[in-house]
């Protein structure tokens, strides 16, 4: 979707009476969108799944960027305290189910937040992997609520466009060759060809659940 036609979504989403919520993980390639969100003027909460696993620097780029762009931030996590996040051998699940891990500490808050509202908007991007290739626009999700994928048709391209274009920062973990970030445990630095390929190294695994376990079929 052009920016125009994304912010006049959101208005029109807005003057129906949906109640809206955002999920980001405030990467790099996530700064598009919460902008075009910022110059909507819609009232939208953003909200910060906040694992315990982050890196300090996702979560002080997160707080520059709600102060630059005026984000109604907020954050949620999972109701399970980190230090239960073990297994029967005292191994943090990250090690040794990291399916059940990302389900504790991002599926299940965001679980929460959908009971709340009418509408996810999240910036997945088609050209990330398979599984969001074959996303729509529009999605049915989890309890009668619904996704709303703005970003769905952009490239790589056309995020750093954007970027360049309105002069926005980037999260500071690129420079060092991170460029899918998320937990500290999981991500590892880019292999430029498969950017998504640094998150959960080794491993089949290439959703946390989000975009997978919370969206209808």
């Amino acid at each position: 979707m052009k920016v125009e036609a994304i912010i006049a979504e959101l208005g029109k989403l807005e003057a129906e009476g949906k109640k809206m919520f955002l999920t980001s993980s405030f990467q790099t390639h996530s700064i598009p969108l919460l902008h075009i969100v910022s110059r909507s003027e819609v009232p939208i909460p953003i909200y910060c799944l906040n694992t315990g696993f982050l890196f300090p620097e996702t979560l002080t780029f997160r707080d520059e960027l709600a102060n630059k762009l005026k984000l109604d931030l907020k954050t949620i996590s999972s109701s399970t305290p980190k230090h239960q996040q073990k297994d029967a051998n005292g191994n943090f699940f990250f090690t040794s189910n990291p399916d059940y891990c990302c389900h504790l500490n991002k599926v299940e808050p965001t679980e929460r937040l959908l009971h709340k509202y009418n509408i996810w908007v999240n910036g997945v991007r088609a050209d990330q992997n398979l599984n969001r290739r074959n996303m729509t626009t529009y999605q049915a999700a989890k309890f009668g609520t619904e996704r709303f994928h703005p970003m769905l048709d952009w490239s790589g391209k056309d995020i750093f466009d954007y970027i360049k274009e309105h002069d926005l920062p980037r999260h500071p973990l690129d420079a060092q060759g991170y460029q899918s970030i998320g937990c500290i445990p999981c991500t590892r630095k880019t292999d430029l060809n498969d950017p998504r390929a640094a998150r959960w190294f080794g491993l089949s695994k290439t959703e946390c659940g989000l975009h997978t376990e919370l969206t209808e079929k």
